[in-house]
């Protein structure tokens, strides 16, 4: 089995910007609230004609430019969302129409916030087995669109954008991925969902005066799990492979609200100068967030050749996943 490493990273954010004091235009709220509660300052809105597909587009060419390949090059492509184009065909199908890629197997996975690191997962063992080269790996969200902007309580965290990686085999001398794990509760299925849209609540005028077409989620269970679940993940990362949190360089989390990121790093004792955090300016963008700051992270100059990476998320499902990388 081939060792498999992070070969380029991009991202994409839209341009427009909704701050806090734009959604205390719309809801009783104002910046000190949502900031104490969330350390969200604003985050980005897709324009009217953009589409999950065309964020995860630009993403995905700046992952593969930077991997210094082609769309050619790639033999596998899997987007990471939630707020796909349509029910069917699949954004990654989509997506790789609009790169001019080769006819390479394409599909969406659902795994909410954890859904970059699933994907992850599941692209390293394709080329582990040599049943694929390069591989792209996509978390795109357009997150506003499915926001109740009536609801003071959600309409805060949520914003759009995508990141991308390029898997690719690891020669000597190349960093790898050295432990992924992946896992998920249904019982907690309804304490972050929408409601309406699919089988069990089609469309229906019924549903849209319920409004059940948007975000739910009941944010003290969610702070409480993701907490515990996020230290478990880190610690039990590092004890399967022999170190300790002192060897870790950065940690990127999945941006979900400052509070519990902070809370995760005191519990672990990890310094806050080793945890990436860019939830200020983009809100949480589900899938999108951990690639969207593994990207972010790499073009700052945080993170260098050797350096050991600590990716972990929880999200919707019950959902949770967790990687360590030495770049």
């Amino acid at each position: 089995m081939r060792k498999v490493r992070i070969s380029g990273t991009g991202s994409y954010l839209p341009e427009k910007r909704l701050t806090n004091a734009d959604l205390a235009k719309l809801v009783a709220t104002d910046d000190d609230w949502i900031v104490k509660r969330t350390g969200m300052r604003e985050r980005r809105v897709a324009a009217p004609d953009q589409a999950t597909s065309d964020l995860a587009y630009e993403a995905s060419r700046r992952a593969i430019e930077s991997a210094g390949l082609c769309a050619k090059d790639i033999d596998l492509i899997i987007v990471a969302t939630v707020t796909p184009d349509t029910v069917f065909p699949s954004t990654a199908c989509r997506v790789q129409h609009k790169l001019g890629a080769r006819t390479v197997p394409c599909f969406d996975l659902a795994a909410a916030c954890s859904g970059f690191i699933y994907s992850v997962g599941l692209a390293q063992t394709q080329i582990a087995a040599g049943l694929a080269e390069h591989a792209l790996i996509i978390g795109a969200e357009v997150l506003t669109r499915f926001t109740d902007y009536q609801d003071r309580g959600t309409c805060i965290l949520f914003g759009d954008g995508a990141g991308a990686a390029v898997l690719s085999p690891s020669a000597d001398g190349q960093g790898h991925i050295l432990d992924l794990k992946m896992a998920a509760d249904g019982a907690g299925a309804d304490i972050m969902i929408i409601p309406g849209s699919g089988s069990l609540n089609p469309p229906s005028l019924q549903t849209l005066e319920k409004r059940l077409h948007f975000i739910r989620l009941e944010g003290r269970a969610v702070f409480k799990q993701a907490v515990s679940t996020i230290v478990e993940q880190v610690e039990q990362s590092l004890t399967r492979c022999g170190l300790t949190r002192d060897d870790i360089d950065l940690i990127i989390p999945h941006q979900m609200n400052a509070r519990i990121i902070e809370s995760a790093a005191k519990h672990l004792d990890i310094p806050m100068e080793k945890v990436f955090v860019n939830l200020d300016k983009y809100g949480n963008t589900s899938a999108a967030t951990i690639p969207i700051a593994l990207d972010e992270a790499c073009r700052q100059g945080r993170v260098k050749k050797g350096d050991l990476l600590s990716l972990v998320a929880f999200g919707g499902g019950l959902t949770w996943a967790s990687a360590l990388i030495r770049w």
